[in-house]
């Protein structure tokens, strides 16, 4: 038998366009293209009526592995199979300890061992402190590195912390001269926490409160800011959950000067705003904010005009209770929203179905564009030879989201209750099926190591 696989009758998202295709899969890898795929296989899909696309890269994801039990590797990566997600770029924080250091990232290797459903890359950390360990964790074949301008961590030993401008600068020289681009949580911390306090003092610890103490301002002066670090340092820069489009038209603006920045934002800033997060509740409470139905509707005409690189899910989950407050104070709860499982399915309806973004252009949001920014060359596209990490999405099936169905930990959501009008139905990782929408999570875990030393699985 020629093939392992062949997908047929679907609707193919190629690079630029969307073309009734068979795909011919063997040993993981696709090997063929073509009208109609007349040798045998072991196995054959009929996705007729459904797109058939590239899963996504979610290059933003906290699986919370080791030290805590937020998440995991195994729950994580169930939950973003489900949702059509094929790879990802695990974040250095919110595990103990944090991604820092070799041996932290030793560590967080050895939980994912024989546990990921999805293929995994993972970032180093910047912190105060760790420049030394910086060429150490590229040695061990991290993709990217992340660092938070915002106050971030808590006082537990080996907890991720925020960089001063000191810190910043000195890891932009010494990631400039080791070839990586650094990723960053761009909000001024000076303003969101005197912002913070001031509020808290008059009392006023509501959700509106909250989102006034982190205005854009202070985002766009931190992406000012590090823009012109790392203009001064020939670093390669990436931003992270940018929320406004004012903070978008200064890193295009330092594109279009020759700098070598690129940035993502995530369904939740395009899906709900600030009245949404007013009626959902803590569970919907992340950094940065939930913006106004106005800076939301900018952000929109930011993406469909081509301005935003990728889509991320900032997958951040937490235990119930870290959503909770005894005193009704906002500022106390954990910021981070539980996403990534309905971030296909919720965008592609969004974009594609009520506002007319292209199909192809949709899988390069949540695919190539990913992809080829952190040098998974194998991963993003449907082409000959790449990795056949393949989702078919039904776009006539709709769904309610409910908690029964989540793969989470801990299974909350500010998406509960609402009705998505198309579905992920299966999800392949390099060839082999890890979610079949009637059978749910099939097989054992496949998900390998992608080390940025080898650009491939290890």
């Amino acid at each position: 038998m020629k093939f392992d696989l062949v997908i047929q009758n679907g609707s193919v998202v190629l690079k630029d366009s969307v073309e009734k295709v068979d795909i011919g899969i063997k040993n993981g890898k696709i090997i063929e293209i073509s009208q109609h795929i007349n040798e045998s296989a072991k196995e054959y899909v009929d996705a007729t009526g459904q797109y058939v696309m590239p899963g996504m890269v979610d290059a933003h994801v906290h699986l919370s592995e080791p030290g805590r039990d937020w998440e995991g590797f195994e729950t994580g990566t169930k939950a973003l199979a489900a949702g059509g997600t094929t790879s990802i770029v695990d974040m250095p924080l919110n595990g103990l300890p944090a991604t820092t250091n070799k041996e932290a990232l030793r560590r967080k290797l050895k939980c994912a061992e024989n546990k990921a459903y999805v293929d995994y890359a993972l970032y180093g950390g910047l912190v105060p402190g760790n420049i030394e360990d910086l060429e150490d964790l590229s040695n061990e074949g991290v993709a990217a590195y992340k660092c938070f301008m915002a106050t971030t961590g808590t006082d537990e030993v080996g907890d991720f912390k925020n960089v001063d401008v000191f810190t910043l600068y000195q890891g932009m020289k010494k990631l400039a001269e080791l070839g990586h681009f650094l990723s960053i949580h761009a909000e001024n911390a000076e303003f969101t926490d005197q912002y913070a306090l001031d509020k808290m003092k008059q009392g006023k610890v509501t959700i509106r409160d909250y989102v006034e103490s982190r205005p854009v301002i202070a985002e766009v002066d931190a992406v000012s800011q590090a823009l012109f670090l790392g203009k001064e340092t020939g670093c390669k820069l990436h931003f992270v959950h940018i929320s406004s489009r004012r903070a978008v038209e200064e890193i295009i603006k330092a594109r279009e000067e020759g700098q070598d920045v690129t940035l993502e934002s995530c369904p939740h800033y395009f899906t709900m705003d600030l009245e949404a997060f007013e009626k959902i509740g803590p569970v919907a409470k992340c950094a940065p904010p939930l913006r106004e139905k106005e800076e939301q509707d900018q952000l929109w005409e930011a993406l469909l005009e081509g301005k935003i690189d990728f889509l991320t899910s900032d997958h951040s989950p937490c235990p119930p209770e870290m959503k909770q407050s005894d005193t009704n104070n906002i500022f106390e709860i954990f910021g981070g929203i539980s996403g990534c499982q309905n971030n296909v399915d919720l965008m592609f309806d969004e974009a594609v179905k009520k506002r007319g973004l292209s199909v192809h252009r949709f899988a390069q949001l949540i695919a190539t564009n990913p992809a080829n920014r952190f040098n998974l060359r194998q991963k993003g596209s449907i082409d000959l030879d790449k990795d056949a990490d393949i989702i078919l999405l039904d776009p006539n099936q709709s769904y309610q989201v409910r908690k029964e169905d989540l793969y989470y930990r801990h299974p909350h959501s500010p998406y509960l209750g609402r009705t998505i009008n198309c579905r992920v139905t299966k999800t392949f990782v390099r060839g082999q099926l890890v979610f079949d929408l009637e059978k749910g999570i099939v097989g054992q875990p496949v998900g390998k190591y992608l080390s940025a030393n080898s650009l491939v699985e290890i």
